[in-house]
């Protein structure tokens, strides 16, 4: 095999790599993330609505983008306010408020012939006990839930699909933490090995040459 030949192939072996690593990084999951409000700022939920148990007042949101992961997710949009949106729910005995804010995302996260609905705030009033997918009965049914207790669709959206892996090329939303993509692109390292094997195989093709001729 001559030294063309092998950059030949390590070239090609490097443009496979690269379109592994590209397709890699452009899977996502389009699926309802779950927030809560902690000093005026959106935190990620640690456990699902099923689980969560919150207090009177509580200000807690859900947000449908595509997402690789939580680093990734995009937040609640707009304002989040507990006096603002629970001012025409009036407290009562034995029972607790919260704020639930119900962002649908972007229509470039919206599955295939489905149309987000606009955001919306919404008071749920609940049993103290009551839990954060109780709060959410309360106020946006449908709801739909898959066999491993999952939030796939809120006041009915989405119609169909629950956390399905997509290719996403792109953040949705606007809020993403800025430099989430950390670290050098994998084409660089690569791209400088093939420039790397291509120099030496031409040098060493001309040394070949001149010590024929010589």
């Amino acid at each position: 095999m001559t030294a063309v030949r092998r950059a030949a192939s390590v070239l090609c072996a490097a443009l496979v790599l690269l379109a592994g690593a590209g397709q890699a990084q452009a899977t996502g999951y389009r699926y309802w993330s779950f927030w809560e409000r902690t000093g005026g700022r959106w935190t990620y939920a640690t456990m699902g609505p099923s689980g969560a148990r919150p207090d009177d007042s509580a200000v807690e949101g859900f947000r449908f983008a595509v997402s690789a992961d939580s680093a990734d997710a995009s937040r609640p949009r707009g304002a989040a306010d507990f006096g603002t949106i629970c001012s025409s729910t009036p407290a009562k005995s034995g029972m607790k408020r919260v704020a639930l804010v119900l962002d649908f995302g972007t229509p470039a996260d919206a599955p295939s012939g489905e149309t987000p609905p606009a955001r919306r705030t919404a008071c749920a009033r609940v049993s103290d006990d009551a839990t954060t997918a109780d709060a959410l009965a309360a106020v946006a049914k449908p709801l739909r839930y898959d066999t491993n207790a999952l939030l796939c669709a809120i006041s009915g959206y989405p119609k169909q699909g629950c956390g399905e892996q997509v290719a996403s090329g792109r953040k949705s939303g606007s809020d993403q933490k800025s430099g989430s993509d950390s670290g050098p692109s994998l084409g660089l390292p690569i791209g400088a090995g093939v420039v790397a094997v291509l120099a030496g195989a031409a040098v060493w093709q001309s040394r070949r040459r001149r010590d024929a001729s010589g």
